[in-house]
């Protein structure tokens, strides 16, 4: 099944579905290039079902669940592409010239949209939480970690209360021992990676705020959110660990990061000052 084109399999299948299934292959016909840019949630929304429908519905397809179906998806789309794209907006037979323009313009426009979607007074209660805790822990698995790394190296030069572990089991450790004076980053694009939805769970269970930096505002990462700051990127399921992903999420550490020091200046200046003049010998 998985080989085959998938609206032609979902063609094929339409008499053997259920109801709710019919429903929601009727709204993935009508909808094919938006639905592999939505969450299970978003999906189920959109063609009001429920989100065990969805995934009984994978398992209908011979897909393990959602994830699977949505790169079947994508691969039939890059199928009926004539013009060979490469991701969603590169083509093949595109100039050097006009392929850097276009990465330069998806960059912007995801730095652009991320802005768009910022809410001030979310991002005001996560900086105050920063400033009162006695820890700040980044969280993230896969690319989503390199991530989470860059905001404990960005956070470490003003504070010394930003932790962040490599290790997906000691994540969730440290993710279980957390207080109600702590605070937890995680950082997710799709909202749905089982070890960083168990990180929240464990870190909300503990009593932590829990602030997570996603693409979809309903998500099983944000049912376990206390604050949800959305970066604006669009990323298909064969575009994983983008870097206009990435530089949203950057973008909005890095809101957090100067809101953080403005609002504890004196301190986070001279911690900058120390930790600048502790790496200085480092250079040559």
């Amino acid at each position: 099944m998985q080989n085959a084109d998938i609206f032609s399999s979902i063609h094929t299948m339409y008499n053997s579905f259920t109801n709710t299934e019919k429903k929601l292959a009727d709204y993935i016909l009508k909808n094919k290039s938006q639905i592999m840019y939505m969450s299970i949630t978003d999906l189920s929304d959109k063609a009001k079902v429920a989100e065990s429908s969805v995934f009984r519905f994978c398992k209908a397809m011979n897909f393990a669940g959602y994830q699977e179906f949505k790169i079947a998806l994508a691969q039939s789309l890059n199928k009926d592409n004539s013009q060979h794209h490469i991701d969603t907006e590169i083509l093949i037979d595109d100039s050097m010239s006009s392929m850097a323009e276009k990465v330069k313009q998806t960059n912007i426009s995801a730095l652009d949209e991320t802005y768009n979607l910022l809410n001030y007074t979310e991002v005001s209660i996560a900086v105050d939480a920063m400033i009162k805790a006695d820890k700040v822990r980044f969280f993230g698995v896969g690319s989503s970690l390199f991530t989470a790394m860059e905001g404990q190296n960005k956070f470490l030069r003003i504070m010394n209360k930003a932790e962040c572990s490599v290790d997906a089991h000691l994540q969730s450790m440290a993710a279980s021992l957390m207080t109600d004076k702590e605070v937890a980053i995680v950082i997710s694009y799709s909202g749905q990676t089982k070890d960083s939805i168990d990180i929240a769970k464990r870190a909300k269970e503990s009593g932590a705020m829990v602030i997570s930096i996603t693409r979809f505002v309903k998500s099983p990462l944000t049912h376990f959110s206390d604050i949800t700051l959305l970066c604006g990127a669009q990323e298909g399921p064969l575009q994983g660990g983008s870097l206009s992903a990435k530089i949203s999420q950057l973008y909005l550490l890095d809101v957090l990061y100067f809101e953080y020091f403005r609002r504890t200046f004196e301190i986070s200046k001279a911690n900058k000052e120390k930790t600048s003049r502790a790496v200085a010998d480092k250079l040559v």
